[in-house]
């Protein structure tokens, strides 16, 4: 296909981006949600959203370099003193809907901002991301495991981030 024949759809490349991004968040959301409710806790139902992240990057073996490419800035997404980066929107979703289930049954520490909670995870998440686009299939396992070990609060602790 054509960059021509793109435009006869799209009527520019701003239009085509959302067009995919929009694509690829329809597909994501409902298989995060899913992996996150196949568990009760918290920590394991976030453990979830990573691993089927990963999934997700797996099957799609151009996502973690495409969200990577979206996150570049660009001045027609300036807004006040914060650019915006354009990109897939759900897995901060996910991860926002499983702090929101924490905090409503209690589980999420008293004086924890749930946004912030939110905003650190997301970093997370959007760090592994990152190194899925750059590391072999047995570096990026070991990043997730230990990712994994991290929110488990065992990466520091004898016996290290081995995954359960």
């Amino acid at each position: 296909m054509t960059s021509g024949s793109l435009y006869h759809y799209f009527p520019n490349k701003s239009a085509l981006l959302e067009a995919a991004v929009g694509e690829m968040d329809q597909i994501a959301f409902p298989r995060l949600l899913a992996a996150a409710a196949r568990y009760d806790g918290v920590v394991d139902r976030l453990a979830a959203v990573l691993d089927e992240s990963s999934r997700l990057m797996r099957d799609y073996p151009y996502l973690a370099a495409f969200e990577r490419a979206m996150r570049v800035p660009r001045q027609e997404h300036h807004s006040g003193n914060r650019m915006k980066h354009p990109g897939l929107k759900a897995l901060r979703d996910s991860i926002t809907e499983v702090v929101r289930d924490a905090e409503k049954q209690g589980t999420l520490p008293a004086g924890t901002d749930p946004g912030a909670a939110v905003n650190a995870l997301h970093a997370l998440a959007r760090g592994l991301t990152e190194r899925a686009a750059s590391l072999g299939p047995d570096e990026y396992a070991a990043t997730l495991d230990s990712a994994k070990g991290l929110l488990r609060g065992t990466l520091f602790t004898r016996g290290g981030a081995r995954s359960q």
